[in-house]
C-alpha cells in the first residue's frame, strides 16, 4: 500500500463518519509520529505534513551535520561528507533534511499504523455519536426496526447508528415488526464498554410532550405552556396547559376541532385517552380538572398534609377512579395532592374501595362491577345475587365467591 492510497482510504473514512477535517489531520500527524517514536525513539527532529484535501503526506527527518568519524547516532546525525552530497555548500553545526518514502517504515509498521489510525477514527466516531445524542436527550426521533428481541427492539437512525427501545420504555400494547417505522424520544446516552448506548422511550411523559409540540403550533410558538404530564402508558394521560394570552383557548386549541390535533397524538399513543385540562394555582379547582370526567361535590384539603378528601355522588365514584385506578392515580401525581374518594351522603365511612380487592379478585370483575356504579364493597353487598347477575355479565357463582371474599373483610 502506497501513502497515496492510505491516505486516499482514511479521507473517505473520514468523510463517511463525519470527522472533520482539522480532527483528522491531527489524528494521521499523530499517529505517524507514533509511528516515528517506535522507530528512531523520539519524533522531535522529525516534520510531518499532512494535505488532506489533496490526500498525500510527507515526513522529513532532520539531521545534523556532523565530523566525519564524530557520527553517534545515525537517525539523527550525519557525517559532514555524506551531507555535501546532497547540498555541497553545507557545513558542519547545520542541518540537513531528508524526505523519508512511507515503505521505508516497513510492513509490519505500516499494517500496525492503519490498524492504529481505524482504531482511532473509531473512538472519534464514538465519541462524536455520544455528544450528538447527548444534546438530543428529550428529542424525538425517527428509525427503521431493524431487530425485534424479546427484551428490547434494535432501531437504525438516518445514519445507520444503532439506537435501543428496551421493552419497558414500550407501550404495553406497541408491535412492530422488522422495517416498520417508529418514533419515541431519546431518554439517556450511556457509555458500556467505551461505546455509546443510546436508549429510546416510548412511554417518558417527554415523549407526550414532544406529540403536543409536533401537533400544536402554538404549544411550539410558546403562546400555550404545558405545565405538567402525567401518564399511565397505553391506558390514561393528564396534560396541565396554560396560555398567557386570553385569547387563546388552551384546551381547545389542544384538542383541535371535533379533535383533529389529539387524534393523530392517540392513535401514535396506541389510544392512550389523553384529558387536557386548564392549569390553575387554585388547588381545589385544579383536583376538580384533574379527576375529569367525574363530577365532583365537595372538595375538602389539607394542605400541611397534603391531602384531599373528595365526595362524589355514587354513580361519579368510578369515573373518578377510573379502569385499574388510573385517573385518581393520574390526578394525585398532577396536583401533588393524595387524594380519597368518598360517596356523598354514605353514613358508614368505613368501607373499603374494591381495588383493595385487587390481589383477590380479578381486574376484569372489578370493572364490571364498577359500571354499574359498586366501587365499595359495602355498596356491592348492598345489591342481591339476583340483582347483580341481572345488571352485570357475570355469573351467580363468580358473585358468590366475590360476596365471601367481601363479607370477610367485615367479620
Amino acid at each position: 500500500m502506497d501513502s497515496l492510497n492510505l491516505i486516499e482510504s482514511f479521507s473517505e473514512f473520514k468523510e463517511f463518519k463525519n470527522i472533520d477535517r482539522q480532527t483528522m489531520m491531527h489524528v494521521l500527524e499523530d499517529v505517524f509520529r507514533t509511528m516515528l517514536k517506535k522507530k528512531f525513539g523520539t519524533d522531535e527532529h522529525c516534520d510531518v505534513i499532512i494535505n488532506i484535501d489533496k490526500g498525500d503526506f510527507e515526513i522529513w527527518v532532520n539531521k545534523e551535520i556532523v565530523p566525519d568519524g564524530e557520527v553517534e547516532d545515525e537517525n539523527i546525525e550525519i557525517a559532514y561528507s555524506e551531507a555535501v552530497k546532497i547540498e555541497p555548500d553545507f557545513e558542519v553545526g547545520e542541518e540537513v533534511s531528508e524526505e523519508m518514502k512511507f515503505m521505508d517504515f516497513g510492513r509490519r509498521n505500516i499494517l500496525s499504523l492503519r490498524q492504529n489510525l481505524i482504531s482511532r477514527i473509531l473512538e472519534l466516531e464514538k465519541d462524536h455519536l455520544y455528544k450528538v445524542y447527548k444534546d438530543r436527550i428529550g428529542e424525538i426521533v425517527t428509525g427503521e426496526v431493524y431487530q425485534v428481541w424479546k427484551k428490547e427492539i434494535l432501531v437504525l437512525d438516518d445514519e445507520g447508528n444503532e439506537l435501543l427501545l428496551p421493552k419497558s420504555e414500550q407501550i404495553p400494547s406497541d408491535y412492530f415488526k422488522k422495517g416498520e417505522t417508529l418514533r419515541a424520544v431519546v431518554a439517556k446516552v450511556d457509555m458500556r464498554n467505551s461505546s455509546p448506548v443510546i436508549i429510546l422511550s416510548r412511554t417518558a411523559p417527554e415523549f407526550l410532550e414532544r406529540l403536543f409540540e409536533l401537533e400544536v403550533p402554538e404549544v411550539f410558538d410558546g403562546l400555550i405552556t404545558i405545565k405538567n404530564i402525567e401518564r399511565a402508558p397505553g391506558e390514561r394521560a393528564k396534560v396541565a396547559v396554560e396560555s398567557y394570552d386570553d385569547r387563546i383557548d388552551p384546551v381547545g386549541a389542544c384538542v383541535g376541532m371535533k379533535g383533529s390535533r389529539i387524534h393523530g397524538i392517540v392513535r401514535e399513543l396506541r389510544n392512550e385517552n389523553i384529558d387536557v385540562i386548564n392549569y390553575t394555582t387554585n388547588p381545589q379547582l385544579y383536583i376538580q380538572r384533574a379527576l375529569s370526567p367525574a363530577k365532583i361535590s365537595n372538595i375538602e384539603l389539607n394542605d400541611e398534609e397534603m391531602r384531599a378528601d373528595v365526595y362524589l355522588k355514587p354513580d361519579q365514584v368510578s369515573l373518578a377512579i377510573g379502569r385499574g385506578g388510573h385517573n385518581i392515580k393520574l390526578a394525585g401525581r398532577l396536583t401533588g395532592y393524595e387524594i380519597d374518594v368518598y360517596r356523598e351522603g354514605a353514613e358508614d365511612i368505613e368501607d373499603v374501595d374494591l381495588e383493595e380487592f385487587a390481589d383477590e379478585i380479578d381486574s376484569w370483575i372489578i370493572d364490571e362491577l364498577k359500571e354499574i356504579g359498586c366501587d365499595s364493597a359495602k355498596s356491592v353487598l348492598e345489591l342481591s345475587v339476583e340483582e347483580l347477575v341481572s345488571r352485570t355479565d357475570l355469573e351467580e357463582e363468580t358473585i358468590k365467591e366475590v360476596f365471601k371474599i367481601l363479607e370477610s373483610e367485615f367479620e
